[in-house]
């Protein structure tokens, strides 16, 4: 905060007194702030913390710092009080008095002692730019601390009361380290958090991000990244334990529906096993899969957690009937597919007798009925369809014969009279 401009030509009175009027005025900004800074919250929670790490390494160099600023400052208060005296001398200074005043007032008129070196030698100008450097670098360092400590503790605090109340909630449906990894993941937590705290108490500046560019003292942001990745851990537990929570609530329902599906699943394999007794019995010439037995690990699994639903353990039982449901489901998936892969010849088997039918049905209707090679080769093709085993290749031969002989049948068929029957 220059005041005076470089040294230059000998000032006149009016000059002078300007210059003491701005440098007051600059003497009581400086105090002002220095002021502020000795009775700011953040300084005294610094001066009276036990620090580690950046922090204490920051503030051991802004104690020196704020030190050597009161130094500078009554170093500027003398300064500006001989000043003073020498233009209270007279009303109307002379060339003498004004030559003095403009070597106090723009010359390196002020020596501080006990500094780094043994003495420096400093222009009123400079030295409130060396108190404003010193000020915005220790201003700084308080600042920030403070803004990570009114920031941090509290929301870990915070975060930890919801631990402590996620914990008593996993406690009560058997949710522990070393039983459960939602256990392990709440003991993780409470370390972290412990940790976390401890941490930021004694070292608040290495939770600090500075803003980006140039910035005034205290610019940018508490470093909230672990807090942050605690507080998405703790939810995802809580989600977790509310799961386990609702399978207390509904096991019963679910259970019960387990064993419907997985009784629906056994009905069907027997019904396959059945039908392929069928199909090897009726249907020559056929490759027939096997049918898998009853889904007996499933039932047994079920059974397990049957048990854990009587003893209360809530926490086992949570992913066995998630798994179990997901499985039961492809269980009876796999023994309907089991079914139509058995009866696939079955099937075509019908299909082959549903348009032997619907062709006679069809010359029938023509007045074909009576047609002996129709006949014939529909006989033909009923014996190989209604016949035991039978030969789906060869039938299938069959109903297409049928089938030509019909089409051609039809073809050739003369067209009734008008007001006759007609075709179809």
């Amino acid at each position: 905060m220059g005041v005076t401009g470089p040294p230059g030509p000998v000032m006149d009175r009016d000059e002078v007194d300007r210059a003491l009027a701005r440098l007051e005025a600059e003497h009581k900004a400086v105090e002002d702030s220095l002021l502020a800074l000795q009775d700011h919250a953040g300084r005294r929670l610094l001066e009276g913390a036990g620090l580690t790490g950046t922090t204490k390494e920051r503030w051991a160099g802004t104690e020196r710092s704020i030190t050597l600023l009161w130094t500078y400052f009554d170093a500027y208060t003398a300064a500006l009080d001989e000043a003073r005296a020498v233009r209270a001398r007279r009303r109307w200074p002379g060339r003498e008095e004004l030559a003095e005043l403009t070597d106090r007032l723009r010359g390196e008129s002020v020596t501080v002692s006990g500094t780094a070196s043994l003495a420096e030698r400093f222009t009123l100008e400079r030295l409130v730019e060396r108190m404003n450097e010193l000020y915005a670098g220790s201003l700084d360092t308080v600042v920030t601390a403070d803004a990570v400590w009114s920031a941090l503790p509290a929301r870990i605090d915070l975060l930890a009361a919801e631990l402590r109340r996620t914990r008593s909630l996993a406690h009560s449906v058997g949710v522990r380290p070393g039983e459960h990894p939602a256990g392990d993941d709440l003991e993780a937590i409470t370390h972290e958090l412990t940790t976390l705290r401890e941490q930021v108490v004694t070292d608040p500046l290495a939770f600090w991000r500075p803003a980006a560019g140039h910035s005034a003292p205290g610019g940018g942001r508490p470093d909230t990244d672990r807090y942050d990745r605690a507080a998405r851990a703790l939810e995802d537990v809580r989600r977790e334990i509310e799961a386990v929570l609702q399978v207390r609530q509904d096991s019963e329902t679910r259970l019960l529906r387990l064993r419907d599906l997985l009784s629906r699943a056994d009905r069907t394999l027997a019904e396959a096993r059945a039908a392929r007794g069928e199909v090897l019995a009726k249907i020559a010439a056929s490759e027939v899969p096997v049918v898998n037995g009853p889904p007996t690990a499933l039932q047994e699994r079920l059974a397990a957690a049957a048990e854990h639903r009587r003893h209360a353990r809530w926490h086992r039982l949570s992913p066995l009937l998630e798994a179990l449901e997901r499985e039961a489901e492809e269980e009876l998936l796999r023994a309907r597919e089991q079914l139509t892969a058995v009866t696939a010849p079955l099937a075509v088997r019908a299909e082959l007798r549903g348009r032997l039918d619907a062709y006679r049905a069809k010359v029938a209707r023509h007045g074909l009925a009576e047609d002996p090679l129709l006949i014939e080769r529909y006989d033909a093709a009923r014996r190989m369809l209604w016949s035991a085993p039978c030969d789906l290749r060869v039938a299938e031969e069959a109903v297409l014969r049928y089938q030509r002989a019909a089409a051609e049948a039809l073809a050739g068929q003369t067209p009734p009279p008008a007001g006759g029957r007609g075709s179809e």
